[in-house]
């Protein structure tokens, strides 16, 4: 080992850096994974408020998805431009200064477990209604601001530390105490390098806890949503009936919920692992006592792991599409700039019209042919007189379904997300 190490220490660094059509095709892949995730993830931000404003998506949801979103649109912002610059391009140079290193491993460290945090403060909000929701109703309000503060600020202290272990500094050898050859990166220095091994050890407990914490609350969400609605005896009334047919609904939209969460975990496991791994090996060997032998399997697994993980942030608006047909058509809209949706209390009313129509045609066939029955002593204007009956009918269930869904609308139905 000692013989690789002095190799390394007499090595051309420019040998491991990626020959130029790597470099244009990973610069072709980064900004295309750059646009896709800004436009994704800004659509998303603006789907989410749509929703909620017509009333088909809680205001919970649509924080916990808003904060999902910057989060992600942080995380390419800050981090791809520096990585193609500094990891791709010229991985063995750095022309930017102490400070700037420092700041910048902060910031994309904090937004990075921001994501994280982020989808496990969902899942639990989801877990809390699903599995105990008078809980929920009594914390509803100030459960979602908590939780996502909570979340962030959760994110800053596992990234406080990259503030003094990351650095601008050279490759030191074993056996020296400055650095040989004129290089400067921005690394984890050697003098804070215990700092630094237990800060990157702490996120990957961090990163497991939120993953098994995830499917755990998954699991139990389905076990609840398994239990069957409940057995009713005889007939249904209206009420009943209806009741039941929105218990039916919401249930069928919490495991939708479930679903997404599932996804977006299993993307999260499958695009950070490598991101992980790659972590992992800077803080299990210092940087002076790497052999060649590691020093390019890190080269040539940190333009992979980089690629896997951004597409993390990109992923999540396609799986909010995946899982919901209504986030599908509100998404052409938003993107076409031609917003058709209409308000739930509106679609209820013109349901209702529709609904109430077709109940009363059998009506007036019956009074169509009482009428031709007894023409010779009556008036024939029973459909005058029915039709303003069937506009009074539709008015008053208009009127009705227009109490409930104002009644109800502080506290909006759940939808498919």
């Amino acid at each position: 080992m000692n013989g690789e190490a002095e190799a390394a220490e007499q090595k051309d660094w420019s040998e491991l850096e990626p020959t130029y059509s790597v470099k244009v095709f990973l610069t072709v892949l980064y900004s295309l994974i750059l646009v896709i995730g800004i436009v994704g993830n800004s659509v998303t931000i603006r789907v989410t408020q749509v929703l909620q404003h017509n009333g088909y998506l809680q205001k919970n949801v649509t924080d916990h998805m808003v904060s999902l979103a910057c989060s992600d649109l942080l995380v390419l912002l800050i981090g791809m431009p520096v990585e193609l610059y500094s990891a791709i391009w010229y991985p063995f140079m750095s022309a930017s200064g102490d400070v700037y290193c420092k700041v910048y491993n902060f910031l994309f460290e904090a937004c990075s477990y921001a994501t994280i945090l982020n989808v496990a403060t969902l899942s639990f909000e989801r877990y809390m209604a699903i599995c105990h929701p008078f809980r929920f109703k009594a914390l509803t309000g100030r459960l979602t601001s908590s939780l996502i503060a909570f979340a962030w600020l959760i994110s800053v202290a596992v990234a406080l530390p990259l503030l003094v272990a990351t650095g601008t500094e050279g490759h030191i050898p074993v056996r020296e105490d400055k650095p040989v050859q004129n290089l400067t990166f921005c690394t984890n220095l050697r003098q804070r390098w215990v700092m630094y091994r237990v800060s990157i050890s702490l996120a990957f407990v961090v990163y497991m806890v939120v993953l098994v914490s995830v499917a755990l609350m998954c699991r139990a969400m389905i076990l609840v949503l398994r239990k069957p609605l409940g057995s009713t005896a005889g007939g249904l009334s209206g009420s009943e009936a209806a009741s039941k047919h929105e218990s039916s609904r919401v249930k069928t939209a919490r495991k939708q919920t479930i679903i997404f969460l599932g996804l977006i975990v299993g993307a999260l496991m499958v695009c950070w692992l490598p991101n992980q791994i790659r972590r992992l090996m800077t803080a299990a060997v210092p940087k002076s006592d790497w052999t060649m032998t590691f020093y390019r399997s890190y080269v040539k697994l940190h333009p992979v792991a980089d690629t896997f993980f951004y597409l993390s942030s990109v992923l999540n608006p396609f799986l909010y599409n995946l899982s919901s047909k209504q986030f599908r058509e509100v998404s052409a809209q938003v993107l076409c700039c031609r917003l058709q949706i209409k308000h739930i209390n509106k679609r209820t009313v013109m349901s209702a019209a529709a609904a109430s129509t077709r109940s009363r045609k059998p009506l007036m066939s019956l009074h169509r042919d009482r009428s031709s029955r007894d023409g010779a002593k009556k008036n024939p204007v029973t459909f005058t007189t029915f039709q303003g009956n069937c506009d009074s009918g539709v008015g008053s269930s208009v009127q009705e379904t227009l109490t409930l869904s104002e009644t109800s609308n502080n506290v909006p139905p759940e939808t498919e997300i």
